[in-house]
């Protein structure tokens, strides 16, 4: 008996742990917010600095660990480079990740929509300078996120396109408000930029709704050249907006953090145009 005890207490779980989670009192929002952060599996004990991935939709209820274990996977196989993953929850979806409308319809049906530019001055405020005072990082930036993540994403990308080295959109929710982003966007990519950005767009079989504001988008991406902008649009009509985000988030790393060397050709992923267009 006494074997059996000593035994059994040995054999006692132990948490895992994958991370770290903030909770930070913003004054953009007005109230408390989670941020999650995972650290590549050598950071403890290296004294490299690191790449930072935010996520948008990064709670533990969200994307959070599908994102973290997605960057893990591509660093094991040399597909990307090892990343600080950020995760940023959000709680009201609609508030947080959409701009302003005047349209009566969406207003009532979404009373709290419109609020991406404090959201935006959460992350640019106070989320990024708690996350450089807080790790090693090498102070180049990516974001990611899908649906109206992916609108916010391409907001960002065209109103302050220098908060981020690197964005990825997935299935943008640009249908927003009449497709009133894409429709500007060919003034706004005509802006200057301080810095070269990455940009991944994807795009699952979504409807007319959803692929016509992302036509807008890229058709105004290949009329405005600009230096140093590298931009890929790799659409996955076989896919669903169910299945999109699992399925592409391992070739958006390869192209927001590409490895020093390529990849082995048995890793099973490419990137469909790595140096964009």
């Amino acid at each position: 008996m006494a074997l059996t005890c000593a035994a059994s207490a040995a054999a006692q779980p132990v948490p895992i742990t994958i991370g770290e989670t903030h909770t930070l009192a913003s004054k953009p929002l007005a109230q408390e917010r989670v941020v999650n952060v995972y650290l590549p599996v050598e950071y403890a004990t290296s004294a490299k600095t690191y790449p930072v991935l935010y996520l948008i939709d990064g709670g533990l209820d969200q994307d959070f660990l599908h994102i973290a274990g997605t960057s893990a996977l591509g660093a094991l196989w040399a597909r990307s480079q090892d990343v600080i993953v950020v995760g940023i929850a959000t709680m009201d979806r609609r508030r947080e990740l959409t701009g302003p409308t005047q349209d009566a319809a969406l207003i009532k049906e979404f009373p709290t929509a419109g609020g991406s530019a404090a959201f935006r001055a959460f992350i640019r405020d106070e989320v990024m300078p708690m996350v450089a005072k807080s790790y090693r990082t090498s102070g180049e930036t990516g974001v990611i996120g899908e649906s109206l993540a992916g609108l916010f994403i391409v907001e960002t990308y065209l109103n302050e396109p220098d908060l981020f080295d690197h964005y990825a959109a997935i299935s943008p929710s640009l249908w927003w408000d009449d497709e009133r982003l894409a429709k500007a966007s060919a003034g706004l990519l005509a802006k200057p930029s301080a810095k070269p950005h990455r940009l991944y767009l994807s795009i699952a079989n979504e409807g007319r709704e959803m692929q016509t504001g992302l036509d807008r988008l890229v058709t105004a991406l290949a009329a405005n050249p600009r230096e140093g902008r590298a931009w890929c649009y790799a659409p996955h009509h076989d896919l669903t907006h169910a299945t999109i985000y699992h399925t592409t988030s391992p070739e958006v790393l390869q192209f927001l953090f590409p490895g020093s060397d390529a990849p082995a050709p048995d890793s099973g992923f490419s990137v469909p145009c790595s140096k964009g267009h």
